[in-house]
């Protein structure tokens, strides 16, 4: 029953919004994919599509995501297992990497901005320039600065999960 109910109103009028925005766009790719579900949008309507061949349908999309899912799974897996070993590492370097790496950006990042104030405030015939360099490195900084949230975001969760090394008992004594 909720097959049908969605194939008789669903997939039309998600079919409808999706050729409606398509056939705004100016390009000869959105136009035919427009044309194309404004196609299939009238097969549903004729009856040509049957709502049997559109559970099927929908069979299959459910089975497809749980493949994806199921991959994203996997990938998270091996990347909290990289997280936990380099946690659970008695190498210095290993557990020093993160905070090495954010120190090493901040400074990058603020010999960038005084390079750039400087070349603003002292040579301004040159700013323009500057300023265009600095938005070809946006992608470079991106990567890095999306690298340092991670490792940010990840230590603050690796904090609160994982007692601290060194823990100090002052009252040894059990209190009465």
């Amino acid at each position: 029953m909720l097959s049908a109910f969605i194939s008789q109103v669903g997939l039309p009028v998600l079919m409808a919004i999706v050729s409606g925005a398509l056939g705004i766009l100016d390009h000869p790719a959105a136009k035919t994919a427009a044309h194309a579900l404004g196609q299939v949008e009238a097969a549903l309507k004729s009856g040509q599509i049957t709502s049997e061949q559109l559970a099927e349908a929908n069979r299959h999309s459910e089975e497809m995501a749980a493949l994806e899912i199921e991959n994203y799974q996997e990938n998270l897996a091996e990347i909290n297992k990289s997280l936990r070993a380099e946690i659970a590492s008695e190498d210095q370097y290993v557990r020093r990497m993160r905070p090495t790496f954010g120190y090493l950006m901040a400074l990058t990042w603020a010999a960038q901005m005084f390079g750039i104030a400087y070349v603003i405030i002292f040579d301004t015939d040159k700013a323009g320039i500057v300023m265009a360099a600095m938005g070809n490195l946006s992608a470079i900084w991106a990567v890095g600065l999306s690298v340092l949230g991670i490792y940010v975001y990840k230590r603050s969760d690796d904090k609160n999960i994982k007692p601290m090394r060194d823990v100090i008992y002052w009252n040894t004594k059990p209190s009465m």
